[in-house]
């Protein structure tokens, strides 16, 4: 029983695991993807609410005038 205690906890406690590592690289990643959508969307979001709000009016005037 005191053997395998051992074991586990060897296990457990392997300097060559890189489980967490890998974690703390996928938050990365998914914070660094967050952050350029963040940007994207503050940067074009002034450009898109134009292009919708003139699609808007189009639709509203429904062909009256030239789109």
């Amino acid at each position: 029983m005191l053997e395998f205690l051992r074991i586990m906890l060897d296990a457990r406690f392997d300097p060559r695991d890189e489980r967490g590592a890998s974690a703390v690289e996928y938050g990365l990643l998914i914070a660094g993807i967050a952050a350029l959508i963040v940007v994207v969307v503050f940067a074009f979001g002034g450009t898109i609410e134009g292009i919708f709000s003139d699609t808007k009016t189009c639709i509203s005037n429904e062909g009256s005038g030239t789109c």
